[in-house]
């Protein structure tokens, strides 16, 4: 089945370990929400090498920011970390950020470094109802700014249904738009240029807004605390990575090349999700490769280009 040759993902989901009664309740709270799921779900690390070794994977970057509370989100953080250092070229950590809770969030930064040894950070566009340009933010992304962190968000998938259709399916598109336009009119990209952030699934419903964005963004009847300008939007939207779960075919790499250089496209997988199999992961793989998009030989570079953004996640590998 080997679809890729020492690729990395800088997007793939773990679950800390659940007993038989959690697992049962979680799946019936995802049917709940209309995510037909027909079993339970489980993740582990023996089947997500397996799945690597099938597919050609060198490494993962593991993350989950569905944890709604401080003590499971650390608890989450520290359950990654063993698997990384059970496993050290073949996984990495992209610890979760409370960001409803700045303190605790700082705290978490530095933990992440000192103790677990952190490849990057990861941040729900939206945790516990707070959005990522929440101005009481800032002292977050100033001490992320001032550590050049690659930072990886992702919308929450824990949503209510929407028209009858779980939040996976079109919610989590216009969620991550929403918080990158929050951070946008923030001015948090202008006062931090030295973050690297990757968003997920192409950056959902983003790319496809952008252009409106840079027509309309400054027009004097929208509220613009910041005056962030024309040529500021384009701009730092232009600075986003872009990650290729479950966006690989043309439809959305045509906006997602609107909006970013080439090579701000980097691999990731959605790999871990429930929504996924083997057959889906493999379905956007192939469709990277037979893209008319983007050009020869490019699939592998995007795929390799994890390894740059993430330099002792590479050099573990062997790669730096």
């Amino acid at each position: 089945m080997t679809l890729v040759n020492g690729w990395v993902d800088v997007h793939a989901h773990f679950l800390p370990p659940l007993s038989k009664e959690q697992r049962l309740k979680q799946w019936e709270g995802m049917r709940a929400q209309r995510f037909l799921a027909p079993q339970p779900y489980d993740w582990s690390p023996e089947a997500a090498l397996a799945y690597m070794d099938r597919t050609g994977i060198a490494m993962q970057l593991l993350s989950n920011i569905h944890t709604p509370s401080l003590q499971a989100l650390r608890d989450s953080n520290d359950y990654a970390a063993k698997i990384v250092a059970d496993h050290p070229t073949r996984f990495g950590l992209l610890a979760a950020l409370p960001t409803d809770d700045p303190e605790a969030s700082l705290a978490e930064i530095e933990r992440a470094q000192s103790d677990l040894h952190a490849d990057g950070y990861a941040v729900s566009a939206r945790y516990n109802g707070v959005f990522l340009g929440d101005e009481r933010l800032e002292p977050v992304w100033a001490e992320l700014n001032r550590r050049r962190a690659v930072v990886f968000a992702h919308p929450n998938t824990i949503a209510p249904a929407q028209l009858g259709l779980p939040a996976v399916m079109m919610e989590v598109a216009f969620e991550t738009a929403r918080s990158v336009v929050d951070m946008l009119y923030a001015g948090v990209f202008r006062r931090y240029p030295d973050l690297t952030v990757i968003l997920a699934h192409g950056g959902g419903a983003l790319p496809a807004m952008s252009g409106r964005l840079g027509q309309l963004g400054a027009e004097p009847w929208v509220p613009n605390t910041q005056n962030i300008t024309r040529d500021e939007i384009r701009e730092h939207l232009s600075r986003l990575y872009l990650d290729t779960g479950n966006a690989g075919a043309d439809a959305s790499l045509a906006p997602a090349l609107a909006m970013v250089p080439r090579d701000h496209l980097i691999y990731g997988s959605d790999s871990g999700a429930p929504c996924n199999t083997d057959e889906t992961l493999a379905n956007n793989i192939r469709a990277l490769r037979d893209s008319r998009v983007l050009v020869e030989g490019e699939a592998d570079q995007l795929g390799h280009r994890g390894w740059d953004l993430f330099p002792t996640a590479s050099r573990r590998a062997g790669r730096g």
